[in-house]
């Protein structure tokens, strides 16, 4: 059925702002002038086009974000831009495919199961490993069972972990403390959801940063702070969907994950050659000190979110 038009509608007047209109859309506002309660299939495909960009631009957009390294950014500078996706938009919309991909994708993140947990698997390897030489003196060799000095010296380490935690704040101190005790797979969920909850916000601010390591390295070189933020948002939308790939990849395609690595290693000092300029060399070495940059300021950012995430 026809959706019906909305009651009481002149169509020379906008129903947005009150201006005169002839056409089809206000030239004050920019509102429609022929409005009807929206279908549902029309509110799915405004969702579908506002939040996750799966529209004509996009398509457009994504060939020469992938294959032409800063052309989008050239375009956007040089004030091409209506043919082509926000670069906003497409920075959010690859970021949060990514984070979803790396949410539900099954990957491990216990990143703390190295020590209590490696020596309790030690222990009953030990115990087992000992019992099968009682009963068969052609047993393999027996592993060293875990000793007391092993498990002092883990608790040296956890005490450290937990002073230093404690030197930030008492509370994130007893938090460390109280996910050191936990069992594994509990300390992984915990891991995860405070990982979730706050890394893909605090690497999205990130982006300011990005394009200030940017500025300081292309000083004299004209560039506006708003042109190195474009170009940050662009590139950084570009790694999003390589890693989104990366996490699709089955195992066993070795090929695909290598060539994959190439293009996101080689990519991003090729569009800051053409976006830019400058010599091979210099922007070899302007492209060495960003990517140090911006994995300390990364991890930085990473830990101060996870650990904000516990004190709360």
């Amino acid at each position: 059925m026809k959706p019906e038009a909305l009651p009481h509608a002149d169509p020379s007047t906008c129903k947005n702002c009150g201006a005169s209109t002839t056409g089809n859309y206000c030239h004050q506002c920019g509102q429609a002038t022929h409005l009807h309660v929206p279908s549902a299939f029309e509110f799915l495909h405004e969702f579908v086009g506002h939040y996750v960009a799966l529209e004509g631009k996009l398509w457009k957009s994504l060939k020469l974000l992938l294959f032409k390294p800063g052309f989008l950014t050239r375009e956007y500078i040089e004030g091409r831009r209506v043919r082509y996706l926000e670069p906003l938009r497409l920075y959010l919309s690859f970021s949060i495919i990514f984070f979803a991909l790396f949410k539900f994708g099954g990957l491990d993140f216990n990143v703390m199961s190295t020590d209590r947990d490696e020596l309790n698997r030690a222990a009953v390897e030990s115990a087992a490993a000992a019992k099968d030489a009682r009963e068969d003196k052609e047993a393999a060799e027996v592993k060293r069972p875990v000793t007391p000095e092993d498990l002092a010296a883990l608790e040296q380490t956890e005490k450290r972990i937990v002073d230093a935690a404690s030197s930030v704040s008492p509370k994130l101190g007893r938090s460390t403390q109280d996910l050191l005790d936990q069992p594994e797979k509990e300390r992984s969920d915990a891991l995860k959801r405070a990982f979730f909850g706050n890394a893909p916000y605090a690497i999205f601010a990130l982006m300011p940063i990005f394009a200030l390591f940017l500025k300081i390295l292309y000083l004299g070189k004209g560039r506006t702070y708003g042109e190195h933020f474009l170009f940050a948002l662009h590139t950084n939308a570009f790694a999003f969907f390589m890693l989104s790939l990366l996490v699709l990849v089955p195992e066993g395609w070795g090929i695909v994950s290598f060539a994959l690595i190439v293009w996101l290693t080689f990519y991003l000092p090729t569009a800051m050659r053409r976006v830019y300029g400058g010599t091979r060399t210099m922007t070899a070495v302007r492209w060495f000190v960003l990517m140090n940059l911006h994995c300390i300021s990364l991890i930085v950012a990473v830990v101060v979110a996870v650990g904000q995430a516990f004190l709360h």
